[in-house]
């Protein structure tokens, strides 16, 4: 059982939260082209409110502890730890809740060479305790515009947790997955689980577009956020995400352990 105290400390170690390796450049610009309402960044979220830069720097301050001043305008982020704790309880406990109701759950992640272990962990954990862990559209293609224009990519799954991939990479061996922010991936999974006549989904988990996009049809969700991803962060502000958990979203994918058996035990899953 991990501790409080040490999840904490693993954070700061870790470079979870404290000081963190997103620039302040990285943020601000997100936070930026979120305001300009960049496809980029909302990750398929559609904000009720209008949101101009300087109020999603202050939701930022208040929901990760990021520095609020904005003529910081460089260096690294930081993220508050305590913040990132209490986010974690949320998230336990709504896979808590979500276990003991026994709903369908559907996982999915746009950081597969780090976060993939962490998830299939969790789906692990939901199927022991009775949770249908969906895996809908596998093999389906979603068109994805990446920064080398619009790219063919294949949704799979690896035990339970979905991402996508470039075709021909089979995943059977090194590849794990592509890094993607796009929301047309949970969309997909989505449409084939309906045309198929259910179930759907009553969680999602993740992070990236497969939150904000399940969020946005009014699926709860919820998920893990970098301090350049605004728009987790102005979901939850809005209603359409359940939790969002403010970390680094791109250190060393063992750093994420520590966090698996803290949730884990915290959500009363742990095995």
């Amino acid at each position: 059982m991990l501790s409080t105290g040490a999840l904490r400390a693993h954070l700061l170690a870790a470079g979870l939260a404290g000081t963190v390796a997103t620039s302040r450049e990285e943020s601000l610009r997100s936070y930026r082209l979120f305001a300009a309402r960049d496809p980029r960044v909302m990750l398929g979220l559609d904000p009720v409110w209008g949101w101009g830069e300087g109020d999603l720097l202050r939701l930022m301050a208040d929901k990760c502890g990021v520095s609020g001043d904005p003529t910081h305008r460089t260096g690294l982020d930081v993220i508050d730890p305590e913040r990132t704790v209490r986010g974690l309880d949320a998230f336990a406990a709504r896979l808590g809740a979500a276990a003991a109701r026994r709903v369908p759950v559907l996982f999915g992640t746009g950081h597969p060479h780090r976060l993939l272990g962490f998830y299939v962990a969790l789906a692990d954990a939901l199927s022991a305790a009775g949770c249908l862990v969906l895996t809908p559209a596998q093999g389906r293609c979603v068109d994805i515009t990446t920064r080398f224009g619009v790219r063919t990519h294949l949704i799979d799954y690896v035990r339970g947790v979905a991402l996508v991939r470039e075709p021909g990479l089979s995943g059977g061996g090194r590849e794990p997955g592509a890094h993607s922010h796009s929301p047309l991936p949970v969309r997909a999974a989505l449409e084939s689980a309906a045309e198929r006549g259910g179930p759907l989904p009553e969680l999602v988990v993740g992070d990236h577009g497969w939150v904000c996009g399940a969020g946005q049809l009014g699926i709860e969700a919820i998920g893990l956020a970098d301090t350049d991803d605004p728009a987790l962060f102005v979901g939850e502000a809005e209603g359409q995400v359940s939790v969002a958990v403010p970390l680094d979203d791109g250190v060393r994918s063992d750093y994420y352990r520590p966090l698996t058996r803290y949730v884990l035990n915290r959500a009363c899953l742990s095995r």
